[in-house]
């Protein structure tokens, strides 16, 4: 079997022939198979999904409980058949919930990794090694510039800039899903004890993960109407990127803004956002992990989607890997 029998790309998404099913598509189709709770890969409105129960749960959680007309959880490493074809899910380190999906079929083993990351995060089950003939791998930070500090670096940047300047509230801009929850556990990992303020477009997750025994400590609502502006002076707030666009964030004293992001490596992309203390965190792999990665599935082809896959569609070429580039639309960045 040729690896495009088993798999191949169309419209809808990456599409699985004699199992008549798709990987995260992103259009409504009759069977689907979702590596992982962002809504760029988990949409509404697929007759079946097949995932693991903490992304059906977050899936519930944002697009309600009628988001499929049918639902099955599969547990990490365990497999099912789906039509003839060999199906199983195993950790992607990526967010809570997050799974690579092991495609199996006629003696060929394709993984599809969805979105991944190697940096230890307490939040979510690490990464894990699968070996396999196809290997398809994100892109999102795929240029060598591209090297992530250990995180915790980057939070205990944040503490010390909450010291010395007690007078001010810092803004931490976070992803809702994955990314938010991630930096308040790595505040906690860092000694801060201190309440941590929430926009309340993120209550709803932390409140899921604190239910999956992850424990982010004291969350307290980022109410500023009824407040005054000094009550909020030397404390931590985190919102989603977009709250920082409109009035919330200009309520609170003199605030130190920064976001969590794997961009912010990028000077220009954090000076474009008035971005003052840039914290490179990012849920995704970088530059070398994703190589080392690579090289550690065995996989003698690789596929590369939605990032920048022609720097590592090369680096495949001059390692002796076979590579294309798969060209996927409708994926973007959102657990960045």
């Amino acid at each position: 079997m040729r690896p495009r029998d088993l798999l191949r790309p169309r419209p809808e998404g990456l599409y699985c022939p004699p199992g008549d099913f798709f990987i995260d598509p992103v259009r409504p189709v009759e069977r689907a198979l979702i590596t992982h709770g962002h809504s760029d890969h988990a949409r509404a409105g697929h007759t079946k999904v097949l995932a693991t129960q903490q992304t059906l749960d977050i899936m519930g959680l944002r697009y309600g409980e009628g988001f499929a007309r049918q639902t099955q959880a599969i547990g990490p490493g365990e497999t099912v058949d789906v039509n003839g074809v060999r199906v199983s899910f195993h950790n992607a380190g990526h967010v809570l919930g997050s799974a690579q999906i092991l495609v199996e079929h006629g003696g060929m083993r394709i993984v599809a990794s969805g979105d991944y990351k190697r940096q230890p995060d307490p939040t979510c089950a690490p990464f894990e090694v699968v070996a396999c003939d196809v290997f398809i791998t994100e892109a999102t930070f795929g240029l060598p510039v591209f090297r992530h500090p250990p995180a915790s670096e980057e939070i205990a940047r944040l503490l010390r800039s909450a010291t010395q300047f007690p007078e001010r509230a810092h803004l931490v801009g976070a992803y809702a899903l994955g990314k938010a929850q991630r930096v308040i556990k790595l505040i906690r990992e860092g000694g801060y004890e201190a309440p941590i303020y929430l926009h309340g477009a993120l209550q709803r997750l932390c409140e899921y993960y604190a239910s999956q025994g992850i424990d982010l400590g004291d969350l307290q609502p980022a109410t500023v109407e009824n407040s005054r502006k000094g009550e909020f002076a030397g404390a931590i707030v985190i919102g989603t990127p977009s709250a920082f666009a409109d009035r919330w964030a200009r309520r609170f004293p003199d605030p130190v803004s920064a976001f969590a992001s794997g961009w912010m490596r990028i000077r220009q992309r954090a000076k474009q956002r008035g971005v003052e203390l840039p914290l490179i965190i990012s849920d995704h792999s970088d530059w070398d992990e994703l190589t080392a990665t690579i090289i550690e599935t065995g996989a003698s082809e690789v596929w590369v989607t939605h990032g920048r896959e022609e720097a590592l569609v090369r680096w495949c070429e001059l390692n002796g890997i076979a590579a294309r580039p798969l060209h996927l639309v409708g994926y973007e960045d959102e657990g960045d």
